[in-house]
């Protein structure tokens, strides 16, 4: 039986808070995430439950928008829990929460390949996530920001007058709007993330009054690209793509990922794009054709030492709450290669990297983002577009072939 049920949960209004079902076998986690969730207008907690077969049992009648899944449980753990899950309600919401082990991060990444949204780390024992502001912070900054999502592509309420058809169009690059379905993603991402992408596409509109600017002229030298949410997948998929264009130059990346993530991270985008990946050392010299991701925990800049570009690692404060941060690392990109710089900002929440954009166009260098439908969470990219410094707003699978041409000469 549930820990808690909600008789009310399945007749929530779409403009009413999202609904979230917490899954874990500690049951003063559970209280603890009932808590600071319920203390939360945005939020509601319509059930909590001990291991993953009870959450499935119990998916179609609490109907939760959002499932804070933990990945070590008896009778049935998150991995397993996760595609039985995804399977009974379209467009579910799966926040991965788990301790701060190799194994752990291992499942939580391929939990993400399998549907999964989001991840959390937890701290290593109860105590410390009963005391841990930063936790609590993290956790319903996430579960708002994507409950805001689900609301938005929630279907209308009978009574409620149907919203306007729009058309949705993707920007393309300076001075050009081409019309644009859903065309951005993997094809091999599962019915969930679709359904959630086209019910956004519809949701969202035109984007209009974007300003766009020329790419620049110069021949780049360097990649540069912030994610967050929904980034461990879209980097993949971005990077692939690229091809071997990447060998010309070095590509920094900083994904807002706890430590340990960031270590199997840079292992998979490794081996997914067969190019030598790794967590930047400090005062490591890069190199063409090298992928440098920026440790969880420490952010990357970029300085000149000995005539030769490193990377340079500290550990201190967060900016814009995310110890690494995009912005940093790009504006040190700007400084070293100017109007050489080429830039991406991916799928993440936040705002973090407009700055960094504003930064990078001011010197002359170009920024592509990715554009709102292929987007798990549009803040980070969104809010670089509204800078106006951006050269190309495009869809995930349109993103790593410009980025090819760019790098081969044959588009600007």
């Amino acid at each position: 039986m549930p820990d808690r049920f909600s008789t009310a949960a399945s007749n929530t209004p779409s403009s009413g808070p999202a609904k979230v079902m917490i899954v874990d076998d500690s049951v003063v986690i559970r209280g603890l995430f009932g808590r600071w969730i319920d203390e939360d207008p945005e939020l509601t907690v319509v059930a909590t439950h001990r291991n993953g077969q009870l959450a499935v049992d119990d998916i179609e009648r609490t109907d939760p928008d959002i499932v804070v899944l933990d990945v070590e449980m008896p009778v049935m753990d998150g991995l397993t829990a996760l595609p039985l899950l995804l399977a009974k309600k379209r467009g579910l919401v799966v926040i991965m929460a788990s301790t701060l082990t190799r194994r752990n991060a291992e499942v939580s990444l391929k939990a993400l390949s399998l549907g999964a949204t989001e991840y959390v780390a937890k701290p290593e024992s109860t105590s410390q996530t009963t005391t841990s502001l930063e936790f609590r912070h993290e956790l319903l900054q996430k579960l708002r920001s994507l409950g805001e999502q689900v609301r938005r592509t929630r279907k209308p309420d009978a009574s409620a007058p149907a919203p306007a058809p729009r058309r949705m169009r993707a920007e393309t690059s300076a001075g050009q709007v081409a019309s644009s379905g859903l065309r951005g993603g993997t094809s091999d991402r599962i019915d969930t993330r679709k359904e959630m992408q086209k019910a956004r596409a519809q949701a969202s509109g035109a984007k209009e009054g974007i300003n766009l600017r020329p790419y620049s002229s110069a021949v780049p030298r360097i990649l540069a690209v912030g994610s967050s949410t929904g980034g461990p997948q879209a980097l993949q998929t971005m990077l692939k793509a690229a091809g071997a264009s990447l060998k010309k130059v070095p590509v920094v990346i900083t994904q807002h990922m706890p430590r340990t993530f960031t270590t199997i991270l840079a292992e998979h985008i490794g081996r997914a794009t067969g190019l030598p990946s790794k967590e930047a050392a400090d005062g490591e010299v890069l190199q063409p054709g090298h992928i440098y991701v920026a440790p969880g925990g420490l952010h990357m800049r970029l300085a000149k030492a000995d005539g030769q570009v490193v990377a340079k690692l500290d550990d201190g404060e967060p900016i814009n709450f995310c110890k690494p941060a995009v912005d940093p690392l790009f504006e040190s990109v700007a400084e070293i290669f100017g109007a050489a710089s080429l830039a991406v900002v991916l799928t993440g929440m936040g705002s973090d990297g407009a700055k960094g954009t504003e930064f990078i166009a001011h010197k002359g260098g170009s920024v592509i983002a990715q554009d709102e439908a292929t987007s798990v969470v549009w803040g980070m990219p969104g809010a670089a577009v509204k800078t106006g410094s951006c050269s190309s707003v495009l869809p995930l699978d349109q993103i790593g072939p410009k980025v090819m041409r760019i790098f081969e000469g044959t588009a600007r």
